[in-house]
């Protein structure tokens, strides 16, 4: 049987050398089951929103992938997770501890670290928690507006265990119509536990 084939990381995505961790990741999503499909963009800062999130298996075959693919991709956590050793793992690939209480600073705080970084991708959770939502959280839509960033969709779908991902596409100044979009592109596809609807 042959092993799938990996999406490329594009030259100006940010992105680490290649290694045994990222022999090993591909090894272990491989015998799991788990492919990632479609196309990186060659950009150098975007905002990655990754959904259905329904289970804390999302956030470990996301890390996989990321560390499978290359791609030196920030991300969002609860600060309450860094705790020892996590903390130390967490930071190591890529984790932003975030204060969930206290969240008024962090669209400009973010969008100020685009602005200082040559490379910089960062992904976030739109539905923030495990459990179904009727309503996104529109930090991840703010900090790409902000920013003056590209969002990048990137969906699990568990029934065939695919991490797939969409077309980039910069957000307009029309909040409610752009989450509009975001939902219908993410209708098909099934979390662990649940789809975004």
């Amino acid at each position: 049987m042959t092993a799938p084939a990996w999406p490329a990381m594009p030259p100006s995505a940010p992105q680490h050398a290649p290694g045994p961790g990222r022999r090993l990741a591909r090894w272990l999503l491989e015998r799991a089951g788990w492919r990632v499909t479609g196309t990186l963009p060659d950009l150098p800062k975007l905002v990655l929103i990754g959904a259905p999130h329904s289970s804390w298996w999302d956030g470990i075959w996301g890390l996989l992938a990321k560390v499978a693919l290359g791609a030196d991709i920030g991300f969002m956590v609860k600060r309450e997770l860094f705790f020892f050793p996590l903390g130390t793992v967490l930071r190591r690939l890529g984790g932003i501890p975030i204060e969930r209480s206290a969240t008024h600073g962090i669209v400009d705080e973010t969008a100020a670290r685009f602005r200082r970084s040559e490379r910089f991708w960062l992904g976030i959770t739109p539905e923030g928690t495990r459990k179904r939502v009727t309503r996104w959280k529109t930090g991840f839509w703010h900090i790409a507006r902000k920013a003056g960033v590209p969002i990048l969709p990137i969906y699990f779908h568990y029934p065939d265990k695919t991490i797939g991902i969409g077309a980039p596409f910069v957000p307009s100044d029309d909040l409610d119509a752009d989450l509009t979009r975001l939902r219908a592109f993410y209708a098909p596809w099934r979390g662990r536990h649940r789809g975004t609807e």
